[in-house]
C-alpha cells in the first residue's frame, strides 16, 4: 500500500525545511477524494510532524488542484455506515493537518471543487492561481449530495452562516476573484511560480499557524445560530429554499440543517452532525437518480457513448446558417464564439444584419459584465459574415437551416444550398418536429442530410437533438456528433420520428397540463402542480412562451401528414383549448396574450394568469387532489418516454435520460424520465397509469416496455429476455 500512497501524493523537503506534498492519483485524469489520496495525506501530516519542516506547501501535479469525491466509490455504498465511516476518516486526516501547530498552504493551480475545495478549507491558507477561468466551489447538491468533509462546517466559521449556505445550497462556482473579494481564498498569484512563491512567503510569515475556529475566543462571522440577525436570516432560508425547491432535493435540507446544528455545537461535534447528514444524501433514491444520470451517463454520452465508432474525428472550420431569426443568430453566435467561420443567411440584408445584431447584443452584455474584452468581442463579430447569397457557402463544411417550419420552404433552402457546397458537407435542418426522412427527399444526397435540433434560446440551452434520417450515414452521423462538442453543447443521438423525442414527450407535459383546463381544473393548481413536480416551468406559462400558434401548425402539419399516409390522427384532448385561445387572439407571449397577460411591469416582463380564462372553462366543483395532478403531468411523460424506447426512437436510456433534463427541465431529482420509472419500481409506475388511464383515457395506458419490466422484475432498457 505504500507505493500507492506515495504515487497518490508526492512528498519533498526543500532547502527550507518546507515540506511540499504533491498529489497526483495514479491513473486518473483528476485528483479524487479516495482511500489513496486521504492515506497520502495522512502520511504528509505525519511527515509534517518532523521538527525539521517547518510547514507545508498541498499543490497538485494535474492540471486541476482536486476535482471531489470518488463517485464510483460512492455507488458501491450499501449501508448509511458506509458513507458515515468514510466522511469521517476523511475529517481525521482533515484535523491532523490543520492541527499541527505548524503552517499549511494549499497552493491552488486548477479547478477546487467538493472534496479538492474542502481539503483547501482545512489548509491555513489558499493562494490560487489568478485565471477566470478557474472553478472554485462545493457543487454536491447538484448531484444530491452535501459537502461530508467538513464544507458545511469551514465554510460558516470561515465566512459566515449565511454566505456558506449560498455557496453550499446553490453549488455554484465561484471565480477566484469574487472568491478572494468574499475571503474564500488568501491571496491570487499571476503563475505557478508565483504560485509557490507565495506559498513560501506565508509560511515564513506564520510560523505558527492556526485555524480561526481553533482559536479560545472563537465567534463565527456574523452570529451563530444562537444570533438574532441569524435566527431572523434561518426564518426566511427554509421558506426560500422551499420556493426554488418545492422539497424535491433533501440534500438542501439537510445543508440548512448541518450548518444550522453545527453552529450550535463546537467545530468537532458539528462535524459528527455533518456526517450524518452526508449519509443521508449518499443514501437518498433523488442523489442515487443524479449521479446514475448527470454524471456516468452524461460522462458516457460526452465520451462519444452514441458516435459511430471507428471513424475519424473532425473539426468543423466554416459553417452555414440558413435563416436569421433568433434561433438562427443564436447558432451563428454559439459557433462564432467556438471558433467557426459563421456564414449567416437571410432573404435580406436588413433581416441578416439583425441576425449577426443578436451576437452583438449578446457580447455587450458580456462586456459590461468583465466576462469579455472589447477585443474578444471585435474578434468574435469578425468571424460571423452576414449576407443574403447563397454562393457564400461554398467551402462550408457543415451547413444548418433554421428557417419556418415549413416543407416547401426548408426544400428550396437545400437545394439552393446544396448547389454550391462541396460533396463533402452536411447539411442539417434545425425541423423540431417534421421527420427528417421526409425533408431530405429535397437532398440530391440524403446520406448526407440530418437533423439537428437546437432548443431556445440556442446560446443559453445545453443540448442539441441529432436525428438520424432513414438514409443518413455513419460518417454524417459522426461530424454532426463532433460538430456539437465543438460549440460545446451535450448531444443525444435518435432514430427519425414525427416530433422526434424531444419535441414528442415535452407535448404530453404542456398538452396535459392545457387538457386540465378544459376539464375545469384551476388554472393556478396546474401551474403549482408543474412546479411541484420539479419542473422549470408551469405548463401553461411553457406553452406560452413556445407559442400557441405553433403548436397549432403543429397538429395540423401532423394531421394533413398522417392523412396522406392514410392514417388518422387522434388528437390529444388539450388541442381544443389551444384552437379556442388561438381563434380569440390569444397566441401566447409574443403576441402578449395566451394563457396570461404579458409584460404587466414598467421593464415589460411581468405577467399574470389571465382573467378570462375562468370564463371559458368554467372550474369544477369539486378540484382533484394536487397529487393526481402532478402524476398527470409526470406519468404522461415518463410513458411516452418508454415508448420512444420501445419503438427504436430512442437508441439508448442515456440519451432519453439525459435528453429529458437538458432538452425540455424534466424535474432532475427523478434522473431523467425513463429513470423516473426505475426509481419509483415498473411495477408500481404500472400499476397507476392504469389508474390515469381509467380515469383519464387510453393515453396512458402503460407502454409495452414498461409492462415488460413489470412482469419480468427488470429496469427499463434492460435487454429483452422473455
Amino acid at each position: 500500500m505504500a507505493s500507492d500512497i506515495q504515487a497518490a501524493v508526492d512528498l519533498q523537503v526543500d532547502g527550507n525545511g518546507i515540506l511540499v506534498a504533491t498529489m497526483d492519483l495514479p491513473g486518473r485524469p483528476m485528483n479524487v477524494v479516495g482511500d489513496a489520496l486521504m492515506q497520502g495525506l495522512a502520511e504528509a501530516c505525519d511527515q509534517l510532524a518532523d521538527p525539521a519542516v517547518k510547514g507545508m506547501i498541498l499543490t497538485s501535479a494535474k492540471g486541476d488542484f482536486c476535482a471531489g469525491g470518488d463517485l464510483d466509490r460512492m455507488s458501491r455504498w450499501t449501508r448509511p455506515e458506509e458513507p458515515f465511516e468514510a466522511s469521517m476518516a476523511m475529517k481525521k486526516v482533515l484535523r491532523a493537518l490543520e492541527t499541527q501547530g505548524k503552517p499549511v498552504v494549499a497552493a491552488i493551480n486548477g479547478h477546487a471543487l467538493g472534496g479538492g475545495l474542502e481539503i483547501a478549507l482545512a489548509c491555513h491558507a489558499r493562494i490560487v492561481l489568478d485565471d477566470s477561468r478557474l472553478k472554485l466551489g462545493q457543487p454536491e447538491v447538484k448531484l444530491g449530495l452535501l459537502p461530508g468533509g467538513g464544507g458545511t462546517q469551514r465554510l460558516p466559521r470561515l465566512l459566515g452562516m449565511q454566505q456558506a449556505l449560498q455557496i453550499c445550497a446553490e453549488g455554484a462556482d465561484i471565480a477566484p476573484a469574487k472568491a478572494l473579494a468574499m475571503g474564500l481564498v488568501t491571496a491570487l498569484a499571476p503563475d505557478r511560480d508565483a504560485l509557490l512563491a507565495q506559498a513560501r512567503a506565508w509560511i515564513a510569515e506564520h510560523p505558527k499557524a492556526a485555524q480561526p475556529w481553533d482559536q479560545p475566543r472563537f465567534r463565527i462571522p456574523g452570529g451563530d445560530s444562537r444570533s438574532p440577525a441569524v435566527v431572523q436570516m434561518l426564518a426566511i432560508a427554509p421558506s426560500v429554499a422551499s420556493l426554488k425547491s418545492w422539497g424535491n432535493y433533501p440534500a438542501v435540507t439537510h445543508i440548512m440543517s448541518s450548518v444550522f446544528e453545527g453552529c450550535l455545537l463546537d467545530f468537532d461535534a458539528g462535524c459528527v452532525v455533518e456526517s450524518r447528514y452526508f449519509a443521508a444524501c449518499v443514501m437518498s433514491q433523488e442523489s442515487k437518480n443524479m449521479i446514475g444520470t448527470l454524471w456516468y451517463q452524461l460522462g458516457a454520452i460526452k465520451k462519444g457513448a452514441s458516435r459511430p465508432a471507428g471513424i475519424a474525428r473532425g473539426k468543423v472550420g466554416k459553417l452555414g446558417v440558413l435563416g436569421a431569426g433568433m434561433m438562427g443568430a443564436a447558432i451563428a453566435f454559439v459557433a462564432a464564439k467556438a471558433g467557426i467561420e459563421v456564414v449567416l443567411l437571410d432573404t435580406t440584408q436588413e433581416q441578416a444584419d439583425q441576425g449577426k445584431a443578436y451576437s452583438q447584443g449578446l457580447l455587450d452584455k458580456a462586456l459590461k459584465r468583465g466576462r469579455s474584452t472589447p477585443e474578444q468581442r471585435q474578434a468574435l463579430l469578425a468571424r460571423i459574415t452576414a449576407g443574403t447569397e447563397f454562393a457564400g457557402l461554398a467551402g462550408c463544411d457543415l451547413v444548418v437551416e433554421a428557417v419556418f417550419e415549413d416543407r416547401a420552404v426548408k426544400a428550396e433552402v437545400t437545394q439552393r444550398a446544396e448547389s454550391v457546397l462541396g460533396v463533402d458537407a452536411v447539411f442539417a435542418s434545425n425541423t423540431s418536429t417534421l421527420p427528417i426522412t421526409g425533408l431530405a427527399q429535397a437532398s440530391q444526397r440524403p446520406a448526407s442530410f440530418i437533423g439537428l435540433h437546437f432548443f431556445s434560446p440556442a446560446d443559453k440551452m445545453p443540448l442539441v437533438e441529432i436525428i438520424v434520417g432513414k438514409e443518413t450515414s455513419d460518417a454524417t452521423l459522426a461530424r454532426a456528433f463532433d460538430f456539437v462538442l465543438q460549440i460545446g453543447k451535450t448531444p443525444i443521438v435518435v432514430n427519425d420520428s414525427r416530433g422526434f423525442y424531444t419535441s414528442r414527450v415535452f407535448a404530453t407535459y404542456v398538452m396535459e397540463g392545457i387538457a386540465m383546463l378544459a376539464e375545469g381544473v384551476h388554472p393556478r393548481s396546474i401551474e403549482v402542480a408543474g412546479l411541484q413536480a420539479g419542473m422549470p416551468m408551469p405548463p401553461l406559462a411553457l406553452q406560452d412562451e413556445v407559442s400557441l400558434s405553433l403548436a397549432l401548425h403543429v397538429a395540423e402539419q401532423t394531421k394533413k401528414d398522417l392523412a396522406a399516409e392514410g392514417k388518422n390522427h387522434e388528437e390529444h384532448p388539450g388541442m381544443a383549448v389551444v384552437r379556442r385561445l388561438c381563434a380569440i387572439g390569444r397566441s401566447g407571449k409574443k403576441a402578449g396574450k395566451g394563457f396570461y397577460d404579458w409584460g404587466l411591469d414598467e421593464d415589460g416582463r411581468g405577467k399574470a394568469l389571465w382573467g378570462g380564462l375562468s370564463g371559458l372553462f368554467p372550474l369544477a366543483k369539486a378540484q382533484p387532489p394536487q397529487r393526481d395532478l402532478i402524476d398527470r403531468l409526470m406519468f404522461a411523460q415518463a410513458n411516452e418516454a418508454v415508448r420512444c424506447l420501445d419503438e427504436g426512437v430512442l437508441r439508448s436510456v442515456a440519451d432519453g435520460n439525459v435528453g429529458s433534463i437538458f432538452g425540455w427541465g424534466f424535474a432532475p431529482f427523478h434522473g431523467g424520465a425513463l429513470q423516473f420509472v426505475n426509481g419509483i419500481g415498473a411495477k408500481a409506475f404500472v400499476e397507476r397509469t392504469r389508474e390515469l388511464a381509467a380515469r383519464h383515457g387510453p393515453r396512458f395506458e402503460p407502454a409495452a416496455g414498461a409492462l415488460r419490466c413489470a412482469r419480468t422484475g427488470t429496469l427499463v432498457g434492460s435487454p429483452i429476455q422473455d
